[in-house]
């Protein structure tokens, strides 16, 4: 079977959004705030436990 690039695209592309599963039904505004801050604790556990050497300079320059 001889596929174009754009019908591999379109193959690739609909197959990841089938693959996609929604989630419940939709939460109510005190659930999300919950997740949120759940996500943002577990995401700064996950920093705190990187150790970076002083020496590391940042990717970007601050320019005022």
């Amino acid at each position: 079977m001889k596929l174009s690039r754009r019908e591999l695209a379109v193959a690739l592309t609909s197959a990841a959004a089938l693959a996609q599963t929604p989630s419940g039904p939709p939460a109510t505004p005190d659930e999300e705030l919950k997740a949120a801050r759940d996500r943002f604790q577990a995401n700064g556990a996950a920093l705190d436990k990187e150790e970076v050497p002083m020496a590391t300079e940042p990717a970007f320059q601050f320019k005022a």
